[in-house]
């Protein structure tokens, strides 16, 4: 009973009996456009003529529902006055091939998807003029009942019965529920129009495969440029805060190691610049420049930043890294920073062992760096060799290792990662090459 008096007090109400009584208007030129042929056809009878008129009126709303501007103008003035979420209409590669460039085509409507719209315009109308006539009928009666009050003779005759109103008040109580009656035809015809919306607007069955497989595609590249930012941004972050820290060391006793650090820094930030703007401009929808690509032939740049951050990489390389291209040697490339950011992030000091092996039909990957307490690392191995910058604490986020496993799982490759031995911690990753003909 509350939500039922809510809606008559609802200005949503209104706007939605407002829409129905703009769609009754809008046939009007339809209906005109109906009548020559039954005026040409004087003879006929008179009910055979009504349905005549009627009958072409309903052929020509549903042939202007069967436009497409019809039905997206339709969602979105749905959308304003009857306040219904319904997503716009998945754009046809066929009528807009620009606009359709990046989205999926949908599938083929069928009978009844196509005779959608224009059923929710014939029903758009029919309640438009119902809800009209009905409110504006009522409405009428509020302004005429009163007159009683002032001793007229006030009635109302509906299909050969009659109602009087004799007594002063009661015209009064009359004309207030003719209002409250003209409120709820608004409600009840508001609501009609709510439920059928969804029902006749809303997409069909192959456009919401459609926009399940655009949101995927987004989702998949939004993914994949979060795992761009991860790998690029964090490598950095933590390679030039350990570079800080080593120039910050050495900036007294040996400035030109400080001023190596300091250009290392300088090129990482720069490097990392270039990724984060071209990530900025897709998640902005602009044009977006062509994304940089870091493959293995950039692998000799990034293992120099580190040994400018003070880390001893040992290097195992061998096969021909040049031959490998394309996804494959980006992916690879993208795996070993992150894997070396991790020996950074997590190692104990020591060597970081590198090695990557390219054989015609596989691509081996690994990286192995110690395990445990500083101390323990300068213990086994002495000051004099040269253990690393001396490890800190790094915020992590923990989609590291699991978005390294989906970047190799979509290789289609293998990937291990764990424990060697007591002392060290390994990650193995296995590539197939794909043999051109």
């Amino acid at each position: 009973m509350v939500i039922g008096f809510r809606s008559l007090l609802s200005g949503s109400t209104y706007a939605g009996a407002l829409f129905a009584h703009g769609g009754a208007l809008a046939s009007l030129p339809l209906l005109f456009c109906a009548l020559p042929p039954v005026l040409a056809w004087r003879s006929g009878p008179e009910g055979v003529r009504l349905v005549v008129v009627l009958s072409l009126w309903a052929v020509l709303i549903g042939a202007v529902g069967l436009a497409r501007s019809t039905r997206r103008a339709l969602i979105v003035s749905a959308r304003r006055l009857l306040g219904v979420p319904l997503p716009d209409p998945v754009t046809d590669p066929v009528t807009d091939p620009v606009a359709a460039a990046s989205a999926v085509a949908p599938a083929a409507p069928t009978g009844a998807d196509r005779w959608r719209t224009p059923l929710w315009l014939l029903l758009h109308v029919a309640l438009g003029w119902a809800g009209a006539l009905a409110s504006g009928g009522l409405l009428f009666l509020t302004l005429v009942l009163p007159g009683n009050w002032l001793g007229a003779d006030a009635g109302v005759a509906l299909w050969g019965r009659s109602v009087r109103l004799t007594g002063g008040w009661g015209s009064w109580v009359a004309a207030l529920g003719c209002l409250l009656l003209a409120a709820v035809v608004c409600a009840v015809v508001t609501g009609a129009l709510r439920w059928l919306a969804p029902r006749l607007l809303g997409p069909s069955s192959g456009e919401r495969l459609a926009l399940a497989a655009e949101r995927e595609l987004r989702l998949a590249e939004r993914n994949r440029l979060a795992h761009e930012l991860h790998d690029s941004i964090g490598h950095t972050l933590t390679a030039t805060t350990i570079q800080a820290a080593v120039a910050g060391e050495v900036l007294a006793a040996d400035p030109v190691a400080a001023r190596a650090a300091m250009r290392s820094i300088e090129e990482s930030a720069r490097a990392a610049l270039e990724d984060l703007d071209y990530v900025l401009g897709v998640l902005r929808e602009e044009k977006a420049e062509t994304a940089p690509t870091r493959t293995l032939a950039d692998l000799p740049e990034l293992l120099d930043r580190l040994r400018h951050a003070g880390a001893v990489v040992e290097t195992e390389l061998s096969g021909g890294l040049a031959q490998v291209q394309g996804t494959l040697s980006r992916a690879a490339y993208r795996i070993l920073q992150e894997a070396l950011t991790n020996a950074l992030r997590h190692g104990a000091g020591g060597p970081i062992e590198v090695r990557v092996t390219a054989a015609p039909r596989v691509l081996e990957i690994g990286v192995v760096n110690r395990t445990g307490t500083r101390a323990e690392a300068d213990a086994r191995v002495g000051p004099e060799a040269g253990a690393g910058p001396a490890p800190r604490a790094f915020a992590t986020s923990g989609h590291g290792l699991p978005g390294l496993a989906e970047r190799v799982r979509l290789l289609h490759g293998e990937i291990e990662v764990g424990p060697d031995g007591p002392r060290h911690w390994k990650l193995a990753v296995r590539l197939p090459v794909r043999v051109s003909a």
